[in-house]
């Protein structure tokens, strides 16, 4: 039997993690209200070359912040590691806090190339640790029940999946290298990432091949800022993927304008990330413009506020349809719908903590041993698809896959 959330909550005060973060950036803003309220974690330093993030950090963790990744390292009271560092340096920073003993917590892309997620996957097994690779939103709730329902059978075996996402991504204040795809800048290293995980997550894993377009479709934003892929899978199955980050369509219409953080938008918003950026063409003001919004910065997050959690629902990254041979899934940000005979809602029980699902899968791995799903080994299987998008963009051709993993689901069909 599962414990009550009560009895977890009791273990977790007991024994926490205590967690070091590598990189104060965008990744860890947007993961810092679960890491401030997750009850199994204690964070007691970090790293950033940004002394305005450092003293943000001192001031609300009440605990050391470094100038270097090594030193972070050397912190001898820390079990594990949320490496959070812009893309090009995840190998080099996990494989640095595998060799000190650190478990890891790495942002999606694991890395740039299949070679050096391997190089990462191999410093792990050698130290004996474990790499879990997110957030992505394949840790999302409602795509883990949709997995739960998958792998029981309800609706028989997955035979197509129809994912969807329009967004505002490529008028985001970027850095440079953001916008140059050779340094993981663009839509496919960034959200190709999560569109692919749910995708792999929901068919059982083992993609086959990729054939993809892109779009590159603004000289001033000079990156894929949209792509199609259709992607096979081993045993006959096939996801179509959609992404258009240029700010004009919004597919959180079809979610009842539920944000992707699972928080109420207002449509009236339209334009707002492509009016920010107006007026600035210089690259060097838009990396200030986005450094001042940054963790540390005079617009940065913030620790979250009591009520925080109040009216949030699960997060989400657009439409998903999975075709089951006898009934169609659709995960939604408060509920799956499902389509078979009959049509049905299954509600879900809101989150308690943002993003909790990500930290559960790390927790399991550092106190009790667990294997993640999300390891090393399936985050360079996305990033195998990821690179195969652009390879076929680019080739014109279809792109075979070798180093795909299946789902690894729970004995039990409770939990994955």
């Amino acid at each position: 039997m599962l414990p009550t959330s009560q009895e977890t909550e009791i273990c977790m005060a007991n024994k926490k993690i205590h967690l070091g973060i590598a990189g104060l950036g965008r990744g860890f803003s947007v993961m810092l209200p679960t890491l401030a309220m997750y009850p199994g974690l204690a964070v007691l330093a970090a790293a950033d070359t940004r002394e305005e993030a450092r003293r943000r950090f001192e001031s609300d963790f009440g605990d050391t912040a470094y100038e270097t990744i090594k030193q972070l390292c050397d912190d001898d009271r820390l079990d594990a590691i949320y490496v959070a560092t812009p893309h090009q340096f995840h190998e080099e920073h996990v494989i640095a806090a595998a060799a000190a003993g650190k478990h890891v917590l790495v942002e999606k892309p694991m890395a740039l190339t299949v070679e050096s997620c391997t190089r990462m996957i191999e410093a792990a097994e050698k130290a004996g640790v474990h790499i879990v690779v997110g957030h992505s939103h394949s840790f999302d709730a409602p795509i883990l029940a949709a997995r739960r329902l998958i792998a029981a059978g309800r609706f028989g075996p997955v035979k197509m999946i129809t994912a969807i996402n329009y967004t505002d991504f490529i008028y985001r204040p970027r850095r440079p290298e953001e916008l140059d795809s050779a340094q993981g800048g663009g839509v496919v290293f960034s959200q190709g990432a999560h569109q692919v995980d749910i995708v792999r997550l929901l068919a059982g894993g083992m993609a086959r091949s990729v054939t993809a377009v892109t779009g590159d479709w603004d000289v001033s934003r000079p990156t894929e800022g949209a792509y199609t892929a259709l992607i096979k899978f081993a045993d006959g199955a096939f996801a179509n993927l959609t992404y258009n980050g240029y700010g004009r369509f919004d597919t959180d219409e079809f979610t009842g304008w539920i944000g992707e953080m699972g928080r109420e938008k207002s449509p009236d918003t339209y334009g707002a990330s492509r009016d920010a950026l107006t007026g600035i063409r210089d690259p060097h003001a838009e990396a200030a413009f986005k450094a001042s919004r940054a963790y540390g910065g005079p617009d940065g997050a913030a620790l979250p506020p009591s009520d925080f959690m109040r009216g949030k629902t699960h997060e989400h990254f657009g439409v998903f349809v999975a075709s089951c041979a006898g009934g169609d899934i659709r995960p939604l940000p408060s509920r799956l719908e499902l389509y078979g005979e009959k049509r049905e809602t299954i509600p879900l029980v809101p989150p308690a903590v943002p993003r909790e699902e990500v930290i559960d899968e790390l927790y399991a791995a550092v106190i009790d041993g667990a294997a993640p799903l999300h390891s090393g080994e399936w985050g360079r299987a996305t990033l195998e698809v990821c690179l195969a998008i652009l390879e076929s963009a680019r080739l014109g051709k279809e792109i075979d896959l070798a180093f795909q993993v299946p789902v690894r689901d729970a004995p039990d069909g409770e939990r994955l």
